[in-house]
């Protein structure tokens, strides 16, 4: 459970330029310590940082796990076993996960009557919200009223499930519903649920903090595009959370990405993924947080930035990270978030050295990759797993080297004659083989013109 807790660092302070008093835990107070080079720390790194600094001083983070995250160095991974707690700010759930959470908070209400205890009392600690997409259906298409109906059919068939999570909603605070029909679940996050900075009351004050999650769907890492560290879990790890309890994470290991150039006319998103998946395969980054940086990312849309982090479990990557900058901050406004929280993004990750700029000083990363934008060129998947990219303009050699096997020119084995056969025999009729046919007709035609010494 979380407790109360002092600010031991004494690292709180006033944030300014926003509309209302609002506080924060600056990271440059541990300087006080003797801790150096905190801007040059990967912006991963940070956010875990506070989330430590924030939570310092209760039962659960220890002034020694600030210092030591305060600490981190390149290769530092490798040569420790630590553990650090992290407390996500929220959990995203999906509908096939969320219902049985939903299910165990309602066990706990009951087992707390029978206890003689204030029901009302068992609560998520943390927000949480579900978003319903796995369960939909589709039974109707090709007619401006096949939404409408489709999602009809859906609270048809799910009435009994449904109804629970209304219940759940007016029962539990902390706790909202996202009706289905509305969009895939972390879709909706990137799009409407995630703030990037969130405020919540603190012993008296406003205090605001890096917006970070867990979900229960894998791909919850599409959110790491707009700078909101976090990633997928499994439903009791989710339900940890909900009740107040860390999640225990190594010493972070963070290969950064340095983007340069722009992507070239005709080389879309889905290039740039599959080529920095195959560029990520290869470097190894199975639980390792990936980090992106370099004057490349200002040339890269937002929504190109959230199709490579929604690829992160397709490479392995715990998390993709891309930086708040200024075209968070345009997506943002796009998206109609409140101009007071694009405002408050602003100030927020600004004062806590959490805004890229193309000026930023480059963070130190344990390992430190390049892709020129300018050399992206069209291309496919596979033909079997997305990091066996091919080049389109190398699509027919890789054809051929993929199937020979299966497709070898005038070397079918007979399948083609039996088949034939085959359909004959079971009644059908085949038809001819063009050709035989042809050979036939040159054959004839070669007997008639031997008989009378023309062609007939």
């Amino acid at each position: 459970m979380v407790t109360d807790k002092k600010d031991i660092f004494g690292a709180r302070t006033t944030l300014q330029g926003v509309s209302r008093n609002i506080t924060y835990y600056q990271l440059d107070s541990l300087s006080q310590r003797g801790v150096q080079g905190i801007d040059r720390l990967p912006f991963t790194v940070k956010i875990l940082l506070e989330n430590a600094l924030r939570h310092a001083g209760g039962e659960l983070v220890s002034e020694n796990d600030v210092l030591s995250l305060a600490r981190w160095l390149p290769g530092q991974a490798a040569k420790s076993d630590a553990e650090y707690p992290f407390l996500p700010a929220r959990v995203l759930l999906q509908d096939f996960t969320g219902v049985p959470a939903v299910a165990d908070l309602a066990a706990m209400r009951s087992a707390m009557a029978r206890m003689h205890g204030d029901p009302q009392k068992v609560n998520p600690l943390v927000p949480a919200d579900l978003v319903i997409d796995h369960s939909v259906q589709v039974d109707l298409f090709g007619s401006t009223l096949a939404f409408a109906r489709n999602v009809e059919r859906e609270y048809e068939r799910n009435s009994e499930r449904y109804a629970l999570l209304r219940w759940g909603q007016q029962a539990f605070s902390n706790f909202r519903v996202v009706p289905p029909g509305t969009g895939i679940v972390h879709q909706v996050n990137l799009e409407y649920l995630a703030s990037v900075v969130m405020t919540k009351e603190e012993q008296g004050e406003t205090v605001a903090f890096p917006d970070t999650l867990i979900g229960t769907d894998s791909h919850t890492t599409m959110v790491n595009g707009l700078g909101v560290l976090g990633w997928g879990a499994g439903g009791i790890e989710a339900e940890a959370v909900l009740l107040g309890q860390p999640l225990y994470l190594l010493t972070p290991e963070v290969i950064g990405m340095r983007l340069v150039g722009a992507l070239p006319e005709g080389a879309t998103a889905t290039d740039l993924v599959l080529t920095v998946t195959q560029i990520l395969r290869k470097r190894g980054v199975v639980a390792k947080f990936v980090e992106f940086t370099g004057p490349g990312l200002s040339q890269l849309p937002l929504a190109d930035r959230a199709t490579i982090s929604n690829m992160s479990p397709e490479f392995g990557a715990t998390s993709t990270l891309f930086p708040v900058d200024a075209e968070t901050l345009r997506y943002l406004r796009s998206t109609g978030r409140d101009p007071e929280l694009v405002n408050l993004v602003e100030r927020y990750t600004r004062a806590q050295g959490l805004f890229r700029t193309d000026d930023t000083p480059e963070p130190q990363f344990d390992d430190l990759l390049e892709l020129d934008l300018g050399t992206i060129e069209p291309s496919l998947a596979g033909p079997r797993r997305p990091q066996d990219r091919v080049a389109m303009r190398n699509l027919g050699q890789a054809f051929r080297t993929a199937f020979a096997d299966r497709f070898k020119l005038g070397q079918d084995n007979g399948a083609i004659e039996n088949a034939l056969i085959r359909l004959g025999t079971e009644g059908g009729k085949a038809n001819p083989d063009p050709v035989a046919q042809r050979e036939d007709e040159e054959k004839k035609a070669a007997e008639s013109k031997d008989d009378n010494g023309t062609n007939t």
